[in-house]
């Protein structure tokens, strides 16, 4: 039988339907972030990341002020058109004879100086995909994108090239054919231009174009302020703050290595909580008042050599007041500072026994509110041959285990007398990006054997299962089956300041023409900052129609800041196309427990009583589902 190839229906109800409240935020501007992404993957990769960036905000930005006015109930489709439309002209060598189109220059807004904005750098995976759609045209990025990231059936992929002006669709859609990487990498943060990385741009550069224009304008500033400002230009005794450049007491104190807050060991032992408020002071190096005094400085003051990150909403301002040192000392062959100070997690790291100018790294990531579960470990470096992570003094033992292997055990992860591991490896995959491990932490605490995974940031995230009222560490076959088969879904999680992952397995159903049981599950993440929260729907076919235990489940859905499959709302519907080993398409949907019964519309009609549906359908189908609650209320699908 051919690859289990699942499209999700679109969902919930027909514009015309909704509210005038759900009218009013139905409009294009919401999806901003996945219209620069669309045009971010459709611009030549040969333009560099940052002019990628710049330009896939304007072209979003140009595409939705021309779509004003247009019929709500089309404006997506019409944004989106004149993005591609855009984008593909920004694609087109200038020729001499031809009248230049706005789009094949550089934007003249937004512009950044002296700084480069990089999408996060991702795995070997979304690389793969980049230098693969370096090497197509324009259009078949478009085909790819429409096909890939939008869900549109090939006919619908035609229809839209045709209306941006590509000359043969159908050809873009066969060139399409050879980019043979998943459809979820779209969805990587390596391709989202509205979640960046800063790096400085070249300094020296900088200094030869900007020194004659900055001598002048230094003079005139000086001179402007000194006339404008009232008194003796320096704030006067009346003025309520400082000079400029005053000492602040508070201030210094917070960069003074003495003043540092240490945690002796054993506290946790005592105390009435544990996070990272007990974490002792450990390491080899941290009585090296130099190390710490640099560390401190680059905090409050990162220069033009520090590679600095922050997870989204984390502040990355330099700390109020003297911090906590949990680390200091050597790991691999970096010097590692790390600080506590309430609120944030501080990474300092530079070259062992090098000179620290040449630079180093500052990583922020929130943990306000951790418990002893997630503050079990930190990554204390990260590099090509795996992650140590510096573990929590109430951690008894700390393994690996690889998801995609729900029948083997956890090996032992050896660690040093503070707490650092050796390198945990990352995943393996193949030549043509296959997910073939996904290994993770694995902490036991004497209470139970909890399972943290890296999504790229300083915290592990953790990993669950079980209804949202009520999930729980992952145990047992079918938990581990479950995750088996939703590992290789965890990158497209990846620099969204994840704290948790919660799989939950909300329904089963019999497939038709006896092709055995299939599972739903509900896969939501939750964030430090309580928002940002990302869900997937998952239909997971029989192992043996779907390339074993370890193939990947197929995302039915998609949503962001859903408060579906969580605490609050604790449901979830969600349906796929799905064809049978005799070559018949079937609609197929289940809904949590909740829903009393489901319906299709628009191209494929039926109802089913009950939480389950199964209707025949033909290739290409893109029924809207919707379902009844047990108390009479009408609700969509997760979207």
């Amino acid at each position: 039988m051919p690859p289990l190839r699942a499209v999700p229906p679109s969902t919930g109800r027909p514009y015309a339907e909704r509210s005038g409240g759900e009218r009013a935020g139905a409009g294009p501007a919401e999806h901003y972030a996945r219209l620069v992404r669309i045009a971010y993957l459709v611009l030549a990769p040969s333009l560099g990341r940052n002019r990628r960036v710049l330009s896939a905000h304007r072209l979003a930005q140009r595409a939705l002020a021309a779509g004003r006015g247009t019929d709500p109930g089309r404006a997506y489709a019409h944004v989106r058109l004149r993005v591609l439309r855009l984008s593909l002209e920004a694609g087109q060598p200038l020729l001499r004879l031809a009248r230049p189109r706005r789009a094949q220059f550089p934007p003249l807004v937004p512009q950044v100086w002296g700084l480069r904005l990089l999408t996060q750098s991702c795995g070997a995976d979304e690389l793969a995909l980049e230098q693969a759609l370096a090497g197509v045209s324009a259009p078949c990025r478009a085909a790819h994108v429409l096909r890939g990231l939008e869900g549109l059936d090939d006919a619908e992929v035609c229809r839209v090239l045709d209306a941006a002006g590509v000359g043969d669709p159908r050809a873009s859609l066969l060139e399409a054919d050879g980019l043979t990487a998943p459809h979820a990498l779209l969805m990587s943060p390596e391709f989202d231009a509205c979640s960046l990385q800063v790096r400085p741009a070249d300094p020296a550069r900088r200094r030869r174009r900007g020194r004659t224009v900055l001598a002048g304008a230094g003079a005139l500033l000086v001179c402007g302020t000194l006339l404008l400002t009232p008194g003796d230009g320096l704030g006067g005794p009346s003025a309520a703050s400082a000079p400029l450049y005053a000492r602040h007491p508070t201030a210094e104190q917070a960069l003074d290595p003495a003043a540092l807050r240490r945690v002796p060991d054993g506290l946790w032992r005592e105390s009435a909580r544990r996070d990272f408020g007990v974490w002792p002071t450990r390491g080899d190096r941290t009585g090296d008042t130099r190390l710490l005094r640099r560390a401190l400085a680059v905090w409050a003051r990162p220069g033009s050599g520090v590679v600095t990150s922050a997870t989204p909403g984390t502040p990355d301002g330099p700390p109020m007041g003297p911090p906590q040192l949990l680390y200091a000392g050597e790991v691999g062959r970096a010097a590692v500072v790390l600080f506590h100070d309430g609120l944030r997690v501080v990474r300092y790291a530079e070259p062992r026994n090098a000179d620290p100018s040449k630079g180093a790294v500052l990583d922020f990531a929130r943990v306000d509110g951790a418990d002893a579960v997630a503050a079990g470990a930190l990554v204390a470096q990260r590099r090509a041959d795996g992650i140590r992570y510096l573990t929590a003094p109430w951690v008894r033992e700390a393994g690996v285990r690889d998801l995609l292997e729900p029948l083997g055990r956890a090996r032992p992860l050896p660690r040093d007398r503070y707490g650092v591991t050796d390198p945990l490896p990352g995943p393996d995959t193949g030549a043509r990006g296959d997910c073939r491990t996904r290994r993770v932490l694995e902490l036991r605490d004497g209470a139970a054997a909890r399972l943290m995974a890296d999504l790229g940031e300083l915290t592990p995230v953790r990993l669950t299962s079980g209804a949202p009222a009520a999930p729980h560490d992952v145990s047992g076959r079918a938990e581990r089956e479950g995750w088996a088969r939703t590992a290789c879904l965890l990158p497209a999680l990846r620099s969204g300041g994840v704290r948790s992952v919660n799989s939950w397995a909300y329904a089963e159903q019999r497939l038709p023409e006896g092709a055995g049981d299939a599972r739903w599950y509900c896969t939501r993440a939750e964030t430090w900052r309580g928002t940002g929260s990302r869900v997937l729907a998952q239909f997971q076919a029989p192992p043996e129609l779907s390339g074993g235990a370890g193939a990947p489940g197929a995302v039915a859905a998609r949503a962001e800041d859903s408060p579906d499959c969580g605490v609050r709302r604790p449901r979830v519907l969600a349906g796929v196309l799905w064809r049978s080993d005799g070559g018949r398409w079937y609609v197929l949907a289940a809904g949590s427990g909740q829903f009393a019964s489901l319906a299709a519309s628009g191209g494929v009609e039926g109802r089913a009583e009950g939480r389950l549906l199964t209707l025949p359908a033909a290739e290409g189908a893109r029924p809207r589902l919707a379902g009844v609650l047990a108390d009479g209320t009408r609700v969509g699908a997760l979207r």
